[in-house]
């Protein structure tokens, strides 16, 4: 059922809060984990795992959450997710050797993995299905608006003052949001969930993952952050090869997240007045255009304007499928449906930097880029394929 309209407001402003508090600290450690993970002794190798135990933690933790969302309502799991990410970012400071570091990112993913399943089933619920677009659009924009500020405070806090102030900064921000979600009073949603034994959760997961209906949101989003993946892993190479530095991809990636946030500003509301799946099909197409296009850009202003066309892509479709996957699902399962989409964007990630250096290793830097967009084209297949139905 959908918050009654008394607090839902209130409640979604906390939770809008919440989330952009919540959603600082992994953008806060992007510029710092790998040079800090070195400066304790490790190798590239296990940097690599360093970073990647996260991704592994945070999906098993993304699911697992929203199971328990489901059970006891979004509150409880959320006050004890920000907890965990709260402990997790001052444990940081605490690291002396590699594996004390891949130990406190292992437990930072599960916090992590809770938190978003949670305040996107709040944002669900509090939001009328024909105004549901606006709602996740607002939500977008907090993760956006986390994503971008976090990236670039993270990068000069630690340049400037060291990398424990960024974890003391991440940790404070936390203990704010956890007080927030404590007073968010109404916040948790009665549910009457059936108990179902382990065996049976699992094939209730598995349908909903292989669901026809939530095929569309689902690939989309692993799509879009197999992609960001795979930019995150070549384009600082391809950028290396035409003699620009990491400031020039810092400006690349906040023209991305910058007119992500607009586009949600502005046209957050389009799926609530013409569907879902129109504006989806639109920014999946640009989405994959700027994908594709990027690696031909031989010069700054041209990229910038394929990472515009990627942010713009992105800003259109993830308030419609966001939307869509509360639209298809019931409220008893919007825990455990926002659990599987934020756990695919992580699986996306977690699969598009590694496969596409592979390939790119045999292929080159600029055509791995490239071909990092045809799950975006599959995608878009998806969603063109749903509208041919809907019109016949």
């Amino acid at each position: 059922m959908i918050v009654a309209s008394a607090f839902s407001g209130r409640l979604r402003g906390f939770n809008i809060i919440v989330t952009f508090l919540s959603f600082l600290d992994t953008p806060l450690l992007v510029p710092i984990v790998a040079l800090y993970a070195s400066g304790l002794g490790a190798e590239v190798t296990t940097i690599g795992l360093i970073v990647g135990v996260y991704s592994l933690t945070n999906t098993v933790a993304s699911v697992v959450g929203g199971r328990l969302v489901d059970r006891f309502g979004a509150k409880w799991p959320l006050i004890g997710g920000l907890a965990g990410d709260a402990l997790a970012m001052f444990a940081y400071s605490l690291a002396r050797l590699p594996w004390h570091l891949a130990l406190v990112r292992g437990f930072h993913g599960l916090g992590g993995g809770v938190v978003g399943p949670a305040t996107m089933s709040i944002t669900a619920e509090t939001s009328a299905q024909h105004r549901r677009g606006r709602g996740m659009a607002t939500y977008g924009m907090a993760i956006g608006m986390a994503t971008l500020l976090g990236n670039a405070g993270g990068g000069i806090i630690g340049a400037r003052l060291g990398y424990d102030y960024v974890f003391f900064l991440g940790g404070a921000l936390l203990i704010v949001a956890f007080n927030l979600a404590v007073f968010m009073g109404g916040g948790q949603v009665r549910r009457t969930v059936t108990k179902r034994r382990f065996g049976e959760d699992l094939r209730r997961t598995g349908q909903l993952l292989t669901s026809g209906k939530l095929r569309l949101p689902y690939w989309s989003i692993f799509a879009q952050y197999f992609a960001f993946g795979a930019i995150v892993t070549l384009l600082p190479l391809h950028l290396r090869s035409l003699d620009l530095t990491s400031l020039h991809f810092s400006v690349l990636l906040a023209s991305f997240a910058v007119v992500f946030v607009v586009v949600l500003l502005v046209f957050g509301h389009l799926s609530d007045s013409i569907g879902r799946v129109k504006p989806a099909a639109l920014g999946i197409a640009l989405a994959g255009a700027g994908v594709v296009t990027l690696p031909l850009s031989g010069t700054l202003p041209l990229m910038i304007g394929s990472m515009v066309l990627f942010g713009v892509g992105y800003g259109l479709f993830f308030p419609s499928l966001s939307a869509l996957v509360a639209d298809v699902t019931s409220p008893e399962e919007y825990g455990r449906a926002t659990g599987l989409y934020h756990a695919l964007l992580t699986v996306g990630v977690a699969l598009g930097a590694p496969v596409m250096g592979w390939a790119a290793s045999f292929l080159g830097t600029q055509l791995g880029l490239a071909l990092s967009g045809i799950p975006l084209l599959v995608a878009l297949g998806l969603a063109v394929g749903r509208l041919g139905r809907k019109q016949s």
